[in-house]
């Protein structure tokens, strides 16, 4: 139903004035779901978005240019989250699937994130910022799959995909909001601002999570231990499936390979694209990198909203296709030219195919999950797969463009989107519900692979 003006429209006009309505019911027996907490997890997907990636690449920055590390200490500290983050990924699932104070434990965790942002600009020692980027790592781990956990619960499967896209919509609206917020605080105030900026995102993120009714979220649908209940129908124990039965998918395991392909060719592109602008016109080329950066963004947003929309009318693996093929498309683009000009218009095809994949690959897994109770922990395993996929992207990579210039460089990487591709068309099937039941249109999937529960 659509909403009157409030707070929320201001955001909702950042993101391109995109937005329509808001979904009221909730996941179990067409139980009205507040509108404050709806309100509230749009902010949360706004504020988080920075928290998410914490400080970045404005730390080698800040250690270079205001406390004079070598780059070997610069690499360290700044790898130390992406390690982190790996190693936690799983288990931070598997927490996930496990609590029902999941609203305080993404608190806990953007605390976490705030703490560390202000106390590295006071103990900047290498032993000490690497624990903190550590703990940043950990923190990280367990911000996505528990954001995709809330939505869940509060909205079910039904709702999901136009919910999910709603989410990514406010996501990279936050993502631009404070890349500019903090650019201009750390060129006009302090380098330390950039820190600062991350920190109050994360206080914004906690006053946004805990603002969500507790009662407005279903735990063990937020698992996927079991489907919504309709209206009139007795509720039935959630059940919890075993290891073995997630591993037992193939379509599960096929879609996990096909998303760690994905990523293996999209992770090095725009870093070579940016060392490319560079060789060929090394002034200004931190500008074009931040305008790629920037269109991407933009061209997300849209790209987001629709996917929302029409995941359940096209269905996921259409949309899915479309992604997986413009993969390949840019990898190719970036061959014809090293002109900042025409390298930025390119970027502007990762808009597409990264728009698609943040809102559908969760609503996959939740398809391929429904019924186990296994879903974070299944959202944090692939997770893992895909960052080492991306960090072997960039080692890789690297080395063919040494033996080969950078054409030779990004057609590998189109190679590599083309067989993720390729493996998707043939081994992923369509996911999206075939029918439906009762009011709250409980999803059914007639043909997609139904793991059976066991006790695990």
């Amino acid at each position: 139903m659509a909403e009157g003006p409030n707070a929320n429209d201001l955001l909702t006009t950042l993101a391109g004035g995109l937005l329509k309505g808001n979904p009221q019911f909730g996941a179990t027996g067409g139980k009205p779901v507040s509108k404050r907490s709806l309100r509230a997890l749009d902010w949360a997907n706004f504020f988080l978005s920075d928290v998410r990636d914490g400080i970045g690449p404005y730390l080698g920055i800040y250690l270079l240019a205001s406390h004079h590390w070598d780059a070997g200490s610069i690499g360290v500290a700044m790898a130390a989250t992406g390690v982190a983050t790996v190693v936690a990924q799983t288990p931070a699932g598997a927490l996930i699937d496990a609590t029902t104070h999941k609203k305080l434990l993404v608190s806990g965790a953007s605390l976490v994130v705030a703490l560390s942002c202000i106390l590295m600009t006071v103990y900047v020692t290498l032993p000490v910022v690497v624990f903190f980027q550590i703990l940043m790592g950990i923190a990280a781990a367990i911000l996505l799959p528990a954001t995709a956990a809330l939505t869940l619960g509060l909205v079910g499967y039904a709702r999901y995909p136009r919910r999910q896209g709603r989410n990514e919509v406010f996501n990279h609206a936050g993502n631009m909001v404070a890349a500019i917020l903090a650019g201009l605080a750390g060129q006009l105030i302090a380098l330390e601002w950039l820190f600062y900026a991350v920190a109050i995102s994360a206080l914004g993120s906690i006053v946004s999570v805990m603002m969500i009714r507790t009662k407005d979220i279903d735990d063990e649908l937020a698992r996927g231990a079991r489907g919504e209940i309709a209206e009139g129908e007795e509720e039935t124990p959630a059940q919890i499936s075993g290891f073995k039965a997630l591993f037992a998918s193939k379509p599960l395991l096929i879609f996990a390979l096909s998303i760690v392909l994905f990523h293996f060719a999209n992770a090095a592109m725009l870093p070579l694209a940016g060392q490319s602008m560079t060789a060929a016109s090394p002034s200004g080329a931190s500008t074009y990198m931040s305008a790629c950066i920037i269109i991407a963004q933009l061209v997300m947003i849209p790209v987001a909203k629709f996917t929302g929309d029409r995941a359940d009318s096209w269905g996921r693996r259409p949309l899915f296709l479309i992604a997986f093929s413009v993969l390949p498309i840019r990898g190719l683009l970036y061959t014809f030219s090293a002109s900042p000009y025409w390298i930025v218009g390119v970027q502007a095809l990762d808009g597409i195919g990264a728009g698609i994949f943040g809102v559908l690959w969760v609503i996959v897994v939740a398809d391929l999950t429904r019924g186990t109770g296994r879903y974070n922990v299944t959202l944090g395993a692939i997770a893992t797969a895909v960052s080492l996929g991306a960090a072997l992207s960039n080692l890789v990579a690297g080395y063919v463009v040494n033996w080969t210039g950078y054409p030779g460089g990004f057609l590998f990487l189109a190679a590599c989107a083309a067989l993720a591709l390729i493996v998707f068309y043939f081994g992923v099937p369509e996911t999206r519900p075939t029918s439906l039941r009762g009011d709250d249109r409980t999803p059914r999937a007639p043909g997609r692979l139904e793991l059976a529960a066991a006790s695990g």
